[in-house]
C-alpha cells in the first residue's frame, strides 16, 4: 500500500492494486506477486513480531536507528531490527549519499549471509523482543536509495529497477478511464469524438523553492517561456518523427500563484480541474489523475530533480515511445542549451 507521506498525514493510505494493474504486473513479470491484505486480513487486530533488516544505519550516520515509517502501525507489525554491515553502502564513509545496492542486500537475504552478518537485534518497540532477520520473509526498512550500478540511476535508461519492475507497473483502467474523462472535459471534447492527442507538461515548485538558497524564486524557477521553448521542441519532434501535429498542451503543477496559472493559459495551454476530485473520490485522486496524464501524452516537458518527472519521462518513452524534455532551473538560464 502507499502511506500519505506527501498528501497529508491524515489521509489513509491506498492500496497498491487501487492505483496499478496487478494481474498485469504478475504476467510481465511472471513472478506470484501479492498484496500485504493477502497475506494478513485486512481486520485482524493481532500485532505480528517480526525481524527485518535495517539498512538506514549503514548508508548514514545523521541518525542512530532505523528509518521510521507509519506503516508499521497500519500493519500491525512490530519489528525488530538489525543493523546491517556498513558495506552495503555504495560509496563507502561517503556522507552524502545514502544508496545501497541490490547485490549487497540480497547477501542478506540467504543464510550464510544472514548468519554471518547477524549482530544483536535492536528491541521492537512495542512487545520489546529482540528478533533476528526472518527466515521466510525477507525484509528491510527503507528501500528508497538503492541502485545497482550508479546512485539515482532511475534517471538512465539502463536502470535495472524500471527496466524490470516499473516498465510493467501499469495505471489500473479504473485510473486510466477516470483520467481520459479529465482529459476530454479540460478540452471540451464532444461524446462522440475520439480525445486528441497531447503533451504534458509537470512544473514543480513548492517545497523546491527550499533548494534556491540565495537565488530569488523569480530567478531561480524556469519561466514559462523557457518550459514553451521545450514544450515546442517535443511538439517537432513528435511531428518529425510520426507525423503527427499535436495542438493540446496539458499543464499539471503544484504551483499556486494565480499570475503564473495566468501565464500558462495565455499560452494556450490547458489545465485540469480538480477543484472537487477529492470530494468525488479521495484525496489521492488528484495527485494520480495528474500522474496517469503525464504519463500518456505523445509527448513529456518536466522538471530536473523530481521523482514525479523522472517516472513520467520514463513511462512516456517506454509506453508511448514519446518524445520526452526536462527543464533545467536553479539560476537564470539554467536551461539555456
Amino acid at each position: 500500500m502507499f502511506i500519505p507521506s506527501h498528501i497529508g498525514g491524515s489521509v489513509p493510505p491506498i492500496d497498491f492494486g487501487d492505483v496499478f494493474d496487478v494481474p498485469r504486473l504478475r504476467k510481465a513479470m511472471k513472478k506470484p506477486l501479492l498484496e500485504w491484505h493477502e497475506v494478513k486480513n485486512r481486520s485482524s487486530e493481532v500485532v505480528d513480531e517480526l525481524g527485518c533488516w535495517n539498512t538506514w544505519e549503514a548508508v548514514q550516520q545523521r541518525e542512530p536507528f532505523p528509518r521510521g515509517s507509519a506503516i508499521t502501525s497500519w500493519l500491525k507489525l512490530d519489528i525488530s531490527y538489525t543493523k546491517a554491515p556498513s558495506w552495503i553502502k555504495l560509496i563507502p564513509r561517503y556522507e552524502h549519499d545514502m544508496h545501497s545496492d541490490f547485490s549487497s542486500l540480497a547477501v542478506l537475504g540467504f543464510p550464510e549471509g544472514r548468519a554471518e552478518n547477524a549482530v544483536e537485534p535492536r528491541e521492537s518497540p512495542q512487545g520489546h523482543v529482540k528478533l533476528s532477520p526472518d527466515e521466510h520473509m525477507l525484509c528491510y526498512d527503507y528501500l528508497y536509495y538503492v541502485c545497482a550500478h550508479q546512485p539515482y540511476e532511475f534517471d538512465f535508461d539502463h536502470s535495472p529497477a524500471w527496466l524490470f519492475v516499473g516498465q510493467f507497473m501499469h495505471w489500473t483502467t479504473e485510473l486510466e478511464s477516470l483520467a481520459n474523462q479529465y482529459v476530454r472535459k479540460a478540452f471540451g471534447i464532444e461524446q462522440n469524438m475520439d480525445t486528441p492527442p497531447w503533451i504534458a507538461i509537470h512544473v514543480r515548485h513548492g517545497d523546491f523553492a527550499n533548494w534556491c538558497g540565495t537565488v530569488a524564486v523569480d530567478d531561480c524557477f524556469a519561466p514559462i517561456s523557457v518550459i514553451a521553448r521545450r514544450v515546442e521542441e517535443v511538439r517537432d519532434e513528435i511531428l518529425q518523427l510520426k507525423g503527427v501535429v499535436v495542438n493540446h498542451v496539458i499543464m499539471t503543477s503544484d504551483e499556486r500563484n494565480a499570475t503564473w496559472w495566468e501565464a500558462v493559459a495565455a499560452q494556450g495551454w490547458y489545465r485540469i480541474d480538480s477543484s472537487d476530485t477529492a470530494e468525488l473520490y479521495s484525496a489521492w485522486h488528484p495527485l494520480l489523475i495528474d500522474a496517469v496524464i503525464q504519463s500518456e501524452g505523445m509527448g513529456f516537458v518536466g522538471t530536473d530533480r523530481s521523482t514525479m518527472t523522472v517516472l513520467a519521462r520514463r513511462r512516456v518513452q517506454s509506453w508511448r515511445d514519446g518524445a520526452v524534455r526536462t527543464v533545467k532551473w536553479g539560476s537564470p538560464g539554467a536551461d539555456d542549451h
